[in-house]
């Protein structure tokens, strides 16, 4: 696995085209942090998407997606403006994915004092990969994406200022390591949890397979 790293994020995207699949509407938590790249990927696979930034846009959506961002500020926003609660049900209920500080939220417990949403069972380390000048791409064996997708392709992984999945319990279903040993995706139920950003690469499997946990429910 080569490690390539990025001085600068300047990223590319899908290009748009396919029609709009109306049975789905996706919410991406739009507090802070890189929202629009979701947006723009499931904008790409013809999904309806909404920026959430009130309780009431959480109504009628089959999945919602925590961008990366800043772990601490968007626990702070969400609690300010009275989601976390609403968040949290919503969770109980539906798919709801965390990518990097997303998945930190979701985690019970990320060794910081925080607002989280406490969802899934596993535990965080914020910042494990270092400072955002030591980001890197490495290629990912992700076997769970043939689900939608039958290749052997490594998965360009993302990590900018990335945690750590330390530990999961025993209904969490580990996806994807580096070293053989650093979990960094996991997958509990409804819940999908990545340590990287799949929205910054020009692969959308990982979307793909969000889609696939809404629609096999």
């Amino acid at each position: 696995m080569g490690v390539r790293y990025l001085p600068s994020l300047i990223m590319s995207y899908l290009p748009s085209g396919v029609g709009k699949r109306n049975m789905i509407k996706i919410g991406i938590l739009a507090l802070q942090g890189d929202f629009d790249e979701h947006q723009k990927m499931l904008d790409g696979l013809g999904i309806n998407t909404i920026q959430v930034r009130k309780s009431n846009q959480l109504t009628n959506l089959d999945g919602l997606i925590i961008p990366g961002g800043e772990s601490t500020t968007m626990g702070k926003l969400a609690t300010d403006f009275q989601l976390m609660e609403d968040l949290r049900t919503f969770a109980m209920r539906h798919a709801v994915w965390g990518t990097c500080a997303g998945a930190i939220l979701l985690s019970k417990n990320s060794g910081h004092v925080q607002p989280l949403l406490g969802v899934m069972d596993i535990t965080t380390a914020r910042n494990a990969f270092g400072r955002q000048v030591e980001s890197f791409e490495i290629d990912l064996n992700v076997p769970a994406l043939k689900v939608v997708d039958p290749s052997d392709a490594p998965f360009p992984a993302i990590f900018i200022r990335a945690p750590l999945i330390e530990t999961t319990g025993p209904g969490v279903e580990i996806l994807a390591y580096i070293n053989d040993d650093q979990v960094v995706a996991v997958r509990e139920d409804q819940w999908l949890a990545t340590s990287f950003h799949p929205e910054l690469s020009t692969d959308n499997r990982f979307h793909r397979y969000f889609l696939e946990m809404i629609q096999s429910k």
